[in-house]
């Protein structure tokens, strides 16, 4: 069963120079217990279509569709104060980049307690007990030590946990999870998708997997959706997209991986995929 439905969902940004559109009526749905990937270049369209279902956006932000639910519920006629028990509760996100999702004038352990009396109407040693609990699930050591620190005094792959503590901490039933191995070496990154998993699995939550590295999909996903240039180019279940690709921009994105290099240039994916041609066909 579905727990989130976008249909025609579209994004246009208000610019200098007149309306830009991020994302062009792109449909997504997830099923409880599911994860989706939604893969493409940087400049997909694949974050701000997350960003509007949270209402993330700026104001300079068109949003239209023609659905949006969550679970049943439309998102769209819910009011701000009903829209906000659904948005940071039963859906939360991973935003990129940890360090500058982190404020550097409070302790990690303050941010995450004041998620859980902000959230979940927790006293303040109902909230400090928890935070240890979420530090622990997530996998950092001596975590009544670490609440006292900085962000800037966690190394890259202990402030992702940090962040994935928070967004757990309210037990979602659906988590995005926007890059979150961005700026991760490889081992620290092996590290945060095994614990996402596992996560995802205790937790029983849907999962959306924002990314652009196909090994990751690969690694993760039950099903993908394939966008570029703020289009969907095509969807499938991870195993017949890996195996028979549909689209051109699809087959483009698994032949330029790094194994296929040959002499010293890697491949790009403006090896493959020429898009004035596609256009010209469309």
């Amino acid at each position: 069963m579905a727990l989130l439905t976008i249909k025609n969902l579209t994004v246009r940004f208000a610019t200098s120079t007149g309306s830009f559109t991020a994302v062009d009526s792109i449909d997504v749905t997830v099923d409880k217990g599911e994860v989706l990937a939604i893969v493409g270049e940087s400049g997909s369209g694949k974050s701000v279509s997350m960003l509007a279902v949270m209402g993330l956006l700026p104001d300079t932000a068109t949003i239209t569709a023609d659905e949006m639910t969550f679970d049943g519920q439309d998102l769209k006629r819910l009011s701000p104060n009903q829209r906000r028990k659904i948005i940071g509760n039963e859906i939360t996100m991973i935003f990129q980049e940890p360090i500058a999702s982190l404020n550097p004038s409070f302790t990690v352990g303050y941010q995450v307690e004041e998620v859980l009396r902000f959230k979940m109407g927790m006293g303040r040693r109902a909230a400090r007990a928890r935070a240890i609990e979420l530090f622990t699930a997530v996998g950092i050591p001596e975590p009544e030590q670490k609440l006292k620190v900085y962000p800037h005094q966690m190394s890259g792959g202990q402030s992702q946990r940090v962040m994935i503590a928070m967004a757990i901490a309210t037990n979602p039933r659906l988590l995005i999870a926007d890059e979150p191995t961005t700026a991760l070496d490889v081992t620290i990154q092996k590290q945060i998708l095994d614990l996402l998993m596992k996560l995802q699995e205790d937790y029983g939550m849907a999962l959306i997997m924002i990314t652009h590295d196909m090994g990751v999909v690969a690694e993760t996903a039950d099903r993908v959706s394939v966008q570029y240039k703020g289009k969907k180019m095509e969807e499938a279940d991870v195993l017949s997209l890996f195996e028979n690709p549909q689209s051109n921009y699809t087959r483009a994105l698994l032949s330029a991986l790094p194994e296929n290099a040959t002499g010293d240039r890697l491949p790009t994916v403006s090896d493959f995929f020429n898009p004035e041609a596609e256009e010209a066909k469309a």
